[in-house]
């Protein structure tokens, strides 16, 4: 494990860069109305902030620390080492290319396949994430911590939905979450429901399949604030699509066992 100041230092730029990213994605977001950019598969869109925000982002990286690693959603791992830069440009890009404000871009930095720091910035919503192992959660530079919420009746639980996932899961888990007396939720960015978990906006997040690059940025958030995770990384998440169970500590035993995610 490298010395916590080599990671803080980069920690610290990687706000900075973030920040410029940020910035430049909300420049090229799309006027409301309808969706604006290249639709991949079903729901599944590509817009042209995708590109250009990974390769600023990649650029400044490289020249920042160029014996580190760099993985993109669009470039997949463009450079290796043992400290690697994963980044989701625009996470809810099927939200930004209608000019909506619910999307992010997402940067997480993994040591060894260790997270070990994330930073996710919504600019269309005035809202950075960042997590630092040992070091704590924020949001806007307040510290954050997950929900209190210990029955699931009291619950609001996000679910993401994914092409990928035959309708009967997805049915199924869904059915699931409302058996349980929870509220559901879908807002279209898998990062930000991570996030809003870590806070306590949600008390819990649900996706069948998502990728590392959705996920990397908000893992070490949710570790600093005190959520409860499935082993994404170990399951198959560092190599493909993998589940992902976040979850408020109260009602985590609870969930896991209704919804047959297992936690860590």
């Amino acid at each position: 494990m490298l010395m916590t100041a080599a990671i803080e230092r980069r920690f610290e730029a990687a706000r900075a860069v973030v920040d410029d990213a940020a910035r430049l994605a909300l420049s090229m977001r799309p006027p409301p109305g309808g969706p604006v950019g290249t639709q991949k598969s079903a729901q599944d869109w590509l817009t042209e902030a995708d590109g250009a925000v990974e390769a600023f982002i990649s650029k400044r990286m490289a020249t920042l620390f160029p014996d580190d690693g760099f993985q993109g959603e669009e470039e997949g791992a463009t450079r290796s080492g043992s400290l690697r830069w994963v980044v989701d440009p625009i996470d809810g890009t099927s939200n930004f290319a209608r000019g909506r404000n619910r999307w992010c871009v997402s940067l997480g930095l993994l040591e060894d396949d260790r997270p070990v720091a994330g930073i996710v910035c919504a600019p269309a919503l005035s809202e950075t994430y960042t997590g630092l192992i040992g070091k704590g959660a924020f949001l806007n530079g307040k510290p954050i911590k997950a929900s209190p919420v210990s029955d699931t009746h009291s619950a609001m639980i996000e679910m993401g939905w994914s092409n990928r996932v035959p309708k009967p899961v997805f049915m199924e888990k869904i059915g699931t979450i409302l058996d349980s007396g929870a509220m559901p939720r879908s807002g279209g960015s898998g990062a930000l429901a991570l996030t809003d978990v870590a806070c306590g906006r949600l008390d819990a997040y649900i996706e069948i399949v998502i990728n590392l690059w959705d996920v990397a940025g908000a893992l070490p958030i949710l570790a600093e604030a005190g959520a409860k995770v499935s082993p994404f990384l170990r399951d198959g998440g560092l190599t493909g699509g993998a589940t992902i169970l976040a979850v408020a500590p109260g009602i985590a035993e609870t969930l896991s066992k209704a919804v047959n995610i297992p936690l860590i």
